[in-house]
């Protein structure tokens, strides 16, 4: 028996907290206010949970477009569950749009952290209506630094996209590279990068990009044409409808789940290394999974979970207008600046998410 206690002992010694563990012990303590945008969407409502179980005060906007009130619902009753209290005196929600300028100045009153995330995603909705792209991604995202400036927040962290990588060949890809943008979504995530850069030089305005890969978990909509892969593929295996896939399947993306994205806010917004602001940041793994690879591992999971479904052989089509070949991301950067330990795998991750597919669309 000593043996093992002093085995434990050496062991806890041994063991060093993270930036990530320290920081959410100390959030718990110490009470911020953060605002998110985009608070109703996928990646909004996660945020949401997560700095809810952390005791923050949140305020979301959004205007319901792409997002739902049941995102923003199921995400304080999580939270509530996961803290065994009612977390929701902590929300305050702000309908509004990003395009308005006043609606932006509403939800930063006293205000110490922005996570924007409003956008308008979709690389094909932006080549079909490049107009309401460009007004949304970059009239609304010059709006909300304006407002985030003369609020004084303390740091403004957003939504960046690997789309900004362009048609630049060169794997993994490094921060620094540059490449032609394949689409107007691409190109609007790419002049929000240069903005904050001229509000970081010109107002001393400290913003920090993160440059998501892929991103997938739970509350990503399977519906609609602009539908992500992982969860359209994953209603149409449990609904036994065709699922499509572009091109010969050996397309690669970097798949990264949405607890690494969290993480990877959290620790832009309150980093105190001088150094790390006014940056942009890969959010990934640094791996690469082939589209027949991934439709595979969903479908062997369904299969586990879902009785009666089969195996079934996709159907292949044209390559996708707009789509780079491959994606894959250098996260060192991030490791050394932020910290940054992505604690999920794609693998430990799509447990994760087939788990609350298969609940919620079952």
């Amino acid at each position: 028996m000593l043996n093992i206690y002093l085995n434990q002992m050496m062991l806890m010694e041994d063991y060093k907290m993270s930036r990530y563990e320290q920081l959410q012990e100390n959030l718990k303590d110490n009470q911020r206010s953060w605002l998110i945008t985009g608070v109703a969407g996928f990646i909004g409502s996660n945020l949401l949970e997560k700095l809810l179980i952390l005791n923050q005060k949140v305020v979301g906007l959004d205007n319901f477009d792409t997002g739902y009130e049941r995102n923003i619902e199921e995400a304080i009753r999580d939270a509530n569950n996961f803290s065994k209290r009612d977390l929701s005196g902590n929300f305050k929600f702000v309908k509004g749009d990003i395009k308005n300028l006043s609606d932006c100045r509403e939800a930063c009153k006293d205000i110490d952290y922005v996570l924007h995330q409003a956008a308008l995603g979709s690389v094909p909705r932006s080549i079909e209506n490049p107009i309401n792209t460009n007004e949304v991604n970059i009239n609304g995202f010059v709006n909300m630094l304006v407002a985030s400036k003369d609020a004084e927040v303390k740091r403004f962290v957003y939504a960046a996209s690997s789309s900004s990588y362009g048609d630049n060949p060169d794997l993994p890809k490094l921060e620094n590279m540059t490449g032609n943008p394949l689409s107007p979504y691409a190109v609007t995530k790419l002049v929000n990068e240069i903005y904050a850069n001229v509000f970081a030089k010109n107002y001393d305005f400290r913003c920090i990009g993160l440059r998501y890969f892929n991103v997938f978990g739970k509350r990503q909509d399977p519906n609609g044409a602009y539908a992500a892969v992982i969860p359209k593929w994953v209603a149409a295996i449990l609904n036994n409808n065709e699922v499509f896939i572009n091109g010969d399947g050996e397309t690669s993306r970097d798949f990264c789940y949405i607890d690494n994205t969290v993480q990877m806010n959290i620790l832009a917004a309150t980093t105190e290394n001088y150094d790390a602001v006014d940056q942009v940041y890969n959010v990934a793994l640094n791996e690469r999974t082939s589209l027949n690879d991934l439709y595979l591992m969903i479908e062997d999971r369904l299969i586990q979970k879902v009785e009666g479904l089969k195996k079934k052989k996709p159907t292949y089509r044209d390559f996708r207008s707009g789509d780079v070949r491959h994606s894959q991301a250098s996260i060192e950067k991030a490791k050394k600046l932020l910290d940054y330990q992505p604690r999920y795998k794609i693998s430990e991750g799509m447990d994760e998410a087939i788990d609350w597919y298969v609940n919620s669309l079952s």
